[in-house]
C-alpha cells in the first residue's frame, strides 16, 4: 500500500516567548536521574527527590531533599515551587506527578515507555497551561526524532523501522544481557502488545514476536517487537507509510528465553517476582553500548532510496565521572528537549511527541551535543 506522501517535516511553531525556566526539580537519584540533574544543574538551580539518600561517594552539584513521591500533599508543594518537574521515576509512579505538574502548571517531562500513562498525560495536555512531554527517553525518545529526521527527505515513504539496544558490551551466559536499565521497566515493555502499522493498516502486534537478525559491523544482535518504542508515531504517520515499527536489539537468543519465562512459566502474572529473579541474575555492568539503528525508505521524487542511521554509544566521562552508555544518551536526551522548551525552540505548552522535535536543533543544545562529541 503506497499512498502519495508531502514532505514531513513536522514543523514545531515557535513560542512567542522564550520561557526562560530557573528552577528545576528531578525525582528519582538512580543513574539516570542523578545525571539528568547533574547535566541541568550547569545551568539551573536543580533540586532532586528521593526517598533513599544517595549512595554516591562523590559530591553532587545540586540540592537533595528525601521525601516520598507518592505523598501528595509533599509532591505539591515541591513541584509548586519550581518551574519544571523532571520525572525519572518508574512508569508506574509518573501519572500522579503529571497530574499535580498539571494543576500547578509547571512544566513536565518524563521517560517513560508506558502507553497507558503516555495517554493519560496526553489527555492531561488537553487543558494544560504548562508542557506536557512524556517519552523523552531513547525509545520512545531520540529514536523516533532520528526516524522523523530521516524522514523529512522524502517526497512519498514506504517503510520506517527503528531499532534501539543497551545491551553489556562483554555479554555472557544464554540471556547475554544485563539490566542497565530498569527490570520493571524492561518486563513491562516485553508483556505489553506494541502499536505498529503493517500493510498500511495501524494495528497491535504482540511483543518478542518478529525476530529479525541484525548485522551491525560484523556483529551478529537479533531484533524483535516490544511495546512503547514508537510513543506517538503511529497516529502521526498513519496514512503515510506502509511499514513503520520498532523493535528492540539484543544479542541473540535473549528473546526466545524471555518467552520462555514470561509465557511458558508464565511468570507475566508476577511481574514483581519476574523482576526480582531477572535483578539478580543479570545486575548492571560497567562496560555497556547502546546501539541506534534507523531505517528508511522511500521516494525522492520519482526515484526510490533507502536513508540509515546507525550509531554505538560507548560510556562517557562527563563532570570528571564516567557514565554508563545507557545513563549519559537517556539523560542527554531529555536534558536537551528540556532546554529547547526552555529557549523557545519548542511550544511553552501542551503535549510534544518526539517526532515533532527538530534533530539538529536538538543537537546544537549543550545537552544534545553530547552525541556529536561522543563519536
Amino acid at each position: 500500500m503506497l499512498i502519495k506522501f508531502l514532505k514531513v517535516p513536522l514543523e514545531v511553531k515557535q513560542k512567542e516567548k522564550i520561557v526562560n525556566m530557573q528552577k528545576i526539580l528531578t525525582l528519582g537519584l538512580g543513574k539516570v536521574g542523578t545525571l539528568v540533574a547533574v547535566l541541568l544543574s550547569k545551568k539551573y538551580e536543580v533540586t532532586s527527590i528521593d526517598r533513599q539518600e544517595p549512595h554516591y561517594k562523590f559530591k553532587l552539584p545540586f540540592n537533595i531533599v528525601k521525601g516520598d513521591v507518592t505523598d501528595t500533599a509533599f509532591m505539591e508543594k515541591m513541584i509548586a515551587d519550581n518551574d519544571a518537574v523532571i520525572s525519572a521515576l518508574p512508569y508506574f509512579l509518573n501519572k500522579n506527578i503529571a497530574k499535580i505538574a498539571h494543576d500547578k502548571g509547571v512544566h513536565y517531562f518524563d521517560l517513560t515507555e508506558d502507553v497507558s500513562t503516555t495517554n493519560y498525560i496526553r489527555e492531561l495536555s488537553k487543558t494544560a497551561t504548562s508542557v506536557m512531554a512524556p517519552q523523552c527517553g531513547l525509545a520512545p525518545g531520540l529514536i523516533g526524532i532520528i526516524g522523523a529526521h530521516l524522514a523529512n527527505d522524502f517526497t512519498k515513504l514506504r517503510d520506517i523501522e527503528l531499532r534501539v539496544g543497551a545491551l553489556p558490551k562483554y555479554p555472557n551466559g544464554l540471556m547475554a544481557y544485563s539490566f542497565t536499565w530498569s527490570p520493571a521497566g524492561v518486563i513491562n515493555e516485553y508483556i505489553n502488545d506494541a502499536e505498529v502499522i503493517h500493510n498500511g493498516e495501524r494495528k497491535m502486534a504482540a511483543s518478542l514476536n518478529g525476530i529479525e537478525y541484525i548485522n551491525i559491523e560484523g556483529r551478529e544482535f537479533e531484533a524483535f517487537t516490544t511495546s512503547g518504542g514508537l510513543g506517538t508515531m503511529c497516529e502521526t504517520y498513519e496514512g503515510k507509510v506502509d511499514t513503520l515499527n520498532y523493535k528492540t536489539i539484543r544479542y541473540p537468543g535473549h528473546g526466545k528465553l524471555m518467552r520462555f519465562l514470561i509465557q511458558e512459566l508464565i511468570l507475566k502474572n508476577d511481574k514483581k517476582l519476574l523482576s526480582s529473579i531477572l535483578e539478580n541474575a543479570k545486575p548492571p555492568v560497567k562496560e555497556d553500548v547502546v546501539y541506534v539503528y534507523a531505517i528508511v525508505e522511500g521516494w525522492q521524487d520519482e526515484k526510490l532510496f533507502r536513508n540509515e542511521f546507525h550509531e554505538a554509544y560507548s560510556p562517557m566521562t562527563i563532570e570528571g565521572r564516567e557514565w554508563r552508555a545507557i545513563s549519559w544518551t537517556t539523560a542527554a536526551s531529555i536534558a536537551a528537549v528540556v532546554e529547547m522548551v526552555d529557549n523557545g525552540s519548542l511550544p511553552s505548552k501542551g503535549f510534544i511527541k518526539q517526532e515533532e522535535i527538530p534533530y539538529d536543533t536538538f543537537l546544537k543544545t549543550d545537552n544534545g551535543n553530547l552525541f556529536v562529541n561522543s563519536k
